[in-house]
């Protein structure tokens, strides 16, 4: 029987949660996982300590269907840290499922990492060279055995002279008994944020996290910053000094819950309506209806309505029980993998101009699909496509699963050509411009995914996605 992948094209990249001083810290970590649930789906685990040993529990699949109170009850202690997979480097296999859990000549380590360091066959190569022997494929893993084989007394200058080996993207949650240790990198292209506890702190990749545990956000973790939560407070040290920041802008577009304050408290949903209302003004159409792609697609939909003066509805259905993966029936189904996750309604959509609002194109497969089921399903009179972001034209190498270059339609293709290729009667993206109007201090952000230039260089030949750019 043939299973077809959720439909979208870019996949998110995962997310952490970290708890100190708290009786019930993998408790309130199971529910931060839960609340950051969207940025991964592969597999999910939690690393608690209570003060003199570690314990792990992780499996494939959701934060639910892995953690009940029998699992809990296994990991006691004040200290945890958790981890939802969605794997960027390293197959899916439950040895690549965080976090991962080492024992060296300090103790014992455990670390849960979000985003991805590029580079790192080189890097693991040459361990392996040296005798080093991996239990996983994950790039994560690699900043253990560095850690292990610093000669540093001090478990902090171990961490710190171990991440200061790698590139690339990382939000990092490390565990030992006694300590919980936050880092970012020094562009801090990927979130993550401190949190007080009534008793105790956490840290997670998004402040929906604090929210369902009742924290009160402090601040963010600093790019190039190395925090510390122990018996004796917190402590900050720079570990790295560049300041040069590269945010991804992608987790304002689609990645993080439009209810998150991320990139100095910035909030997602009121960033994605004003990219909607921009929008409007650069791509005008006249239309009697306005409807987003849900989820993503709903705030800027919102705000393209309200510019425009155009009507929102909701011209699409999603299926919010459909997994990652389903079960095609034998006969064939035309569009059977959007079907089951979007239905258009009738009623909204009959004999209407409808302007569909999209947070993104990537390989076009996907909106060729939802024109043609809004047209000949849904029997709207036209169908005018708006993207709330710029072509995507890179690949990302920091987190993000996306395709190779060759495979992104508008690295290779004009916008009319695009238009052609999904059937729409008009596309219409923002532009370069009109992003950076929207986000604040846009000069921190990483937009190679739209530009092509990117904030880390690349020395590696071995890349096949980077070869494309030659």
């Amino acid at each position: 029987m043939a299973k077809y992948s959720y439909f979208y094209d870019i996949h998110e990249k995962c997310g952490i949660v970290g708890v100190f001083g708290h009786p019930e810290a993998a408790n309130l970590t199971y529910l931060g996982l839960y609340a950051l649930q969207h940025r991964g789906q592969e597999g999910s685990g939690i690393c608690s300590s209570d003060g003199t040993k570690l314990y792990l529990e992780k499996s494939l699949g959701l934060v639910a269907e892995i953690f009940n109170e029998k699992v809990l009850e296994k990991l006691p202690g004040h200290i945890a840290i958790g981890h939802n997979r969605y794997s960027t480097a390293g197959s899916s296999t439950l040895e690549n499922v965080q976090p991962l859990l080492a024992t060296f000549s300090l103790g014992n380590i455990a670390i849960a990492h979000n985003g991805n360091l590029i580079e790192f066959e080189s890097l693991r190569e040459k361990l392996e060279r040296d005798g080093a022997i991996f239990q996983s494929t994950s790039d994560s893993e690699i900043i253990l055995h560095l850690i292990a084989r610093a000669r540093n007394e001090d478990i902090y200058e171990r961490v710190a002279n171990a991440v200061k080996q790698v590139k690339g993207a990382f939000s990092l949650l490390l565990m030992t008994e006694k300590d919980l240790i936050a880092i970012r990198d020094p562009y801090g292209i990927r979130p993550l944020c401190l949190g007080q506890l009534k008793e105790g702190y956490i840290i997670a990749s998004e402040t929906c996290a604090f929210d369902l545990v009742g924290a009160t956000y402090i601040r963010d973790i600093y790019p190039g910053e190395m925090l510390i939560v122990n018996e004796d407070g917190i402590k900050s040290i720079k570990i790295f000094n560049n300041t040069c920041k590269a945010y991804c802008v992608f987790e304002f577009i689609y990645f993080s819950r439009p209810d998150s304050y991320i990139f100095d408290h910035t909030c997602v949903n009121t960033v994605r309506k004003e990219l909607g209302r921009q929008l409007a003004r650069e791509q005008a159409i006249d239309a009697d209806i306005v409807i987003p792609v849900p989820d993503s697609g709903v705030p800027a939909a919102l705000g393209y309505a309200e510019k425009s003066g155009i009507p929102f509805e909701f011209g699409l259905i999603r299926n919010h029980y459909v997994g990652r993966t389903f079960i095609e029936p034998k006969q064939s189904i035309r569009h059977f993998g959007v079907k089951v996750k979007l239905n258009p309604v009738r009623d909204v959509l009959k004999n209407k101009r409808v302007v569909v609002v999209d947070d993104s194109i990537v390989r076009g497969t996907t909106s060729k699909k939802i024109v043609k089921m809004i047209r000949e399903i849904g029997g709207a009179k036209e169908v005018h496509m708006r993207i709330s972001s710029p072509p995507t034209i890179g690949p990302c190498f920091y987190g993000i699963d996306t395709p190779t270059r060759q495979e992104l339609i508008a690295s290779s293709h004009k916008v009319e050509e695009i238009r052609k290729y999904i059937t729409a009667d008009s596309l219409g993206y923002l532009s370069i411009e009109g992003l950076k109007k929207v986000i604040p201090n846009s000069n921190s952000y990483c937009m190679a995914c739209f530009t092509g230039k990117y904030p880390i260089e690349f020395e590696s030949k071995k890349y096949s996605q980077l070869e494309l750019f030659s």
